[in-house]
């Protein structure tokens, strides 16, 4: 009785059918997580850039102006970002235009307008009393010379539920006017001077 026990259990050891759907039962959770993971990241990472050159553009657009600016022009921009993201996400844009002045050794800013949500609270216009805030991030200038900051707001909701929070995607870029010493904006009076660097003018 005892051996003919034994015999069945080492049978039965020694037995290889069905192993591999056990395995497959097994591994299979592990590896659609696996994969949820590295498309989720993917599409962070790929988000992220999207917002970068989004930013990249509407600073550029700006910088090539050489007409006064308007409500409209921002509509269109913050319109232009949000066709350039992902559909599915909400983006906010604030464009802001930064002088240096030497004499008294601090930026001011000549305009700020801001579209879209408001994130966390935080989203409002640059101002004089405010762009101490973010002078670390703004490049050294000649006196007078002027940057256009353009900076994205994102809210990105992963796409799988991977350990990856929600995440607000912000950018900052800034591009000196090309053709043009300043970009005026309609009804805003643009105060200092304009910087000369000698160069020839642009016809």
């Amino acid at each position: 009785m005892e051996q003919s026990i034994f015999h069945k259990l080492k049978s039965f050891r020694q037995k290889q059918e069905g192993s591999v759907t056990v395995e497959f039962v097994i591994y299979i959770p592990l590896l659609l997580w696996l994969f949820a993971a590295i498309y989720t990241f993917f599409d962070a990472f790929r988000q992220e850039s999207i917002n970068l050159k989004a930013a990249y553009t509407v600073s550029d657009l700006i910088s090539r102006e050489t007409t006064t600016l308007t409500e409209d022009y921002m509509d269109s921009m913050h319109e232009m970002t949000q066709l350039l993201i992902r559909g599915d996400s909400s983006v906010s844009l604030r464009v802001t235009v930064v002088r240096w002045d030497e004499d008294n050794d601090r930026y001011y800013v000549d305009w700020s307008k801001v579209r879209g949500d408001n994130l966390a609270g935080t989203f409002t216009a640059w101002t004089n009393a405010t762009v101490g805030e973010i002078e670390d991030d703004l490049p050294n200038m000649p006196d007078e010379e002027r940057v256009i900051v353009v900076e994205t707001f994102n809210d990105l909701v992963p796409a799988f539920e991977v350990g990856l929070p929600d995440l607000d995607i912000e950018n900052f870029v800034f591009t000196r006017p090309r053709f043009a010493p300043l970009v005026y904006f309609e009804g805003v009076d643009v105060g200092g001077g304009s910087h000369d660097d000698g160069g020839d003018s642009i016809d």
